[in-house]
């Protein structure tokens, strides 16, 4: 019985990549995440009790989406992390905007809600498709970084902002995590709503633990890998890259 149960966590965590993230082609690498990182996000991240209750909410959220308007759900996205909601997409008009974050805002167990909703005409597929391929490379890049937990972040693409959540280890670790992302061909920017937790766990911690305040952001000097220069080689000009923006409650 106890074999039983082991198999049935390691699959639910295996399955909560697919569950919790934003972009479907980020799925694809989202499950060799978990190869290497969800053992440690739900040891001493968030922990098992923590990614089943971001699960719930996210759940939540979608059918208050669809109870309220169906065209909802498909207009909108919600990632949890931690109990913070992002909601992103493309709202016809700002009082449907309005009403799909005062529902996010009403399900329980919602610590605070990031409102990144724009007011645009739906997007086409190949706008859809663009999104989609930088969410893939990014987790493909931390997924291969040997000084990321790539486990610890969440990755949202819409209209090519790249959001970004989860808990940093360091400040260091953060600043690469960025980075990747910003250097990616055609990112716009980039929005940080990542958390510094190099004390103890969250998992660990006694009673709830709140984010630390907001702290001054300070990107290191990057050097683009050489796969971005052209021919794959060390020289040349590096591609334009997306701006930095730290978010905070």
């Amino acid at each position: 019985m106890t074999r039983l149960r082991a198999l049935f966590a390691a699959a639910f965590l295996a399955a909560l990549p697919f569950a919790l993230g934003g972009c479907p082609a980020a799925l694809i690498v989202g499950g060799m995440g978990a190869a290497g990182g969800v053992g440690y996000q739900a040891a001493q991240e968030r922990g098992l009790q923590g990614s089943v209750d971001d699960f719930t909410i996210k759940t939540n959220i979608e059918s208050a989406w669809l109870r309220a308007n169906p065209a909802y759900q498909a207009a909108f996205t919600a990632t949890v992390y931690d109990g913070h909601v992002l909601l992103t997409g493309n709202a016809p008009d700002p009082a449907a905007k309005q009403h799909a974050v005062e529902l996010a805002r009403a399900v329980q167990g919602v610590k605070g809600v990031y409102d990144q909703i724009e007011v645009l005409p739906n997007v086409g597929t190949f706008d859809t498709a663009k999104d989609s391929w930088i969410t893939t490379q990014l987790r493909s890049n931390l997924v291969f970084d040997s000084d990321i937990r790539s486990g610890n972040y969440t990755i949202e693409t819409a209209n090519q902002t790249v959001y970004l959540m989860g808990s940093a280890r360091s400040q260091a670790e953060l600043d690469k995590v960025t980075n990747h992302a910003r250097y990616i061909p055609g990112v716009r920017r980039v929005v940080s709503f990542v958390q510094i937790r190099s004390g103890v766990p969250v998992a660990q911690q006694q009673g709830p633990a709140p984010y630390p305040p907001s702290q001054p952001y300070a990107p290191q000097p990057y050097q683009p890998p050489s796969s971005y220069a052209p021919g794959g080689g060390s020289s040349g000009p590096a591609p334009a890259s997306g701006s930095i923006q730290v978010q905070r409650l």
